[in-house]
């Protein structure tokens, strides 16, 4: 019987074989979406991710064979540890085949890595940050990934129970019908909130526009999600790397910004047509064809994903919500938008699940975060 052997990824070659094994694994797979090439490169980069400079990681293949049968990176994010007083290692990045032994060497390696830094508990799926994808899909498996999401075969789940991890968090995601009538409640109160609290919304005339409300909307985002136990504040030097990874698939009729009399940002959404189909067309690549199914899936799609929403805590409560919503529908009714889908949701976060309550959504999705606590 051939056994597993567990290599560190040292060379550009280890990470070339790192980062394009998923693809390899999901060939032909109807549901799953490459992320880019590129991107998955830059993650591994000091001079690219920010988040290197208060974290270590390795990464690590699985061999079976003379073959790649698995992959698992390790992190420790030290920001975490200082700020929230969380020690844990985060493992992510993983994906294997149908072996249990390939699934066990590869937990193991993460096993190893804490014990290393005594450190006693591993969790994961997850990334450095709150902003990277994070949770093993455990319901979903026939559903279209989307560009932030992680999409996993039903096995896995299965095996990291098998080894005796348990559930540490869990995240819910909604589909909706979007409404072809507005909803009574959210056309009468949307005006009277704009009023009372006198608010308005921005209409961008060019992304160029947009440009500077980006920083406010991070900062605004620490403020809507700081009283969840995993937030950590979201440092200058993400904003600038998520702002150029993501802003050039930004379309300014997807961004609807709320601001006070002052011009203060008080609410935001960021919405975008599904890019799930022009990335599985595109094979994680933009150039040289790439690009096409992007522009396509821009001018014509019937499909939207939630991304972010951040609403400021004098804000929360006050119906706010109706003036995005009247907005948002405005906006989809105009460019032919009938679905929509949200980002993944920590399932304690009643208040973000509220928001979607009158467009009858279907949880759809669920994932969760896997730990195990080491005894030596």
């Amino acid at each position: 019987m051939s056994t597993v052997s567990i290599l560190e990824v040292k060379t550009q070659n280890d990470l070339k074989q790192f980062v394009k094994f998923p693809m390899d694994l999901y060939k032909n797979n109807p549901y799953y979406v490459p992320s880019f090439i590129k991107d998955e490169f830059k993650i591994w980069s000091a001079e690219e991710n920010p988040a290197l400079t208060y974290s270590e990681s390795k990464q690590y293949l699985a061999f079976k064979d003379q073959k790649v049968v698995g992959r698992i990176a390790v992190i420790i994010n030290h920001k975490e540890e200082k700020e929230l007083g969380i020690k844990k290692v985060r493992f992510g990045w993983i994906d294997f085949i149908d072996d249990k032994e390939v699934s066990k060497a590869l937990i193991q390696k993460a096993i190893d890595y804490a014990k290393e830094h005594t450190i006693d508990m591993i969790e994961g799926p997850m990334g450095f940050t709150n902003l990277d994808k994070a949770g093993m899909l455990t319901m979903g498996f026939d559903k279209l990934a989307t560009m932030i999401g992680i999409y996993n075969h039903e096995y896995y789940p299965k095996h990291l129970e098998a080894l005796g991890m348990i559930k540490e968090k869990e995240w819910v995601e909604y589909e909706m019908n979007f409404p072809k009538v507005l909803p009574e409640k959210v056309e009468k109160f949307s005006g009277l909130i704009a009023q009372k609290y006198k608010l308005k919304v921005l209409n961008f005339k060019s992304k160029e526009e947009i440009l500077p409300f980006v920083e406010p909307m991070f900062k605004l985002l620490d403020e809507t999600y700081k009283h969840l136990s995993t937030y950590t504040p979201i440092s200058d030097e993400q904003i600038k790397t998520y702002r150029e990874k993501y802003f050039p698939f930004i379309d300014k009729n997807y961004v609807i910004c709320v601001v006070d009399e002052n011009n203060q940002l008080v609410s935001f959404a960021i919405t975008m047509p599904s890019y799930s189909k022009a990335l599985q067309k595109s094979k994680g690549k933009l150039f040289p064809f790439g690009w096409w199914h992007f522009l396509q899936a821009g001018k014509k799609n019937d499909r939207a994903n939630f991304y972010l929403i951040g609403i400021h805590p004098e804000y929360q409560r006050r119906g706010v919500t109706a003036i995005i919503f009247k907005e948002i529908f405005v906006r989809f009714t105009s460019m032919g938008i009938d679905f929509a889908e949200t980002n993944p949701e920590l399932e304690e976060n009643k208040s973000v699940q509220l928001l979607w309550q009158d467009y009858n959504p279907v949880n759809h999705k669920r994932r969760r975060t896997y730990s195990l606590r080491i005894n030596d």
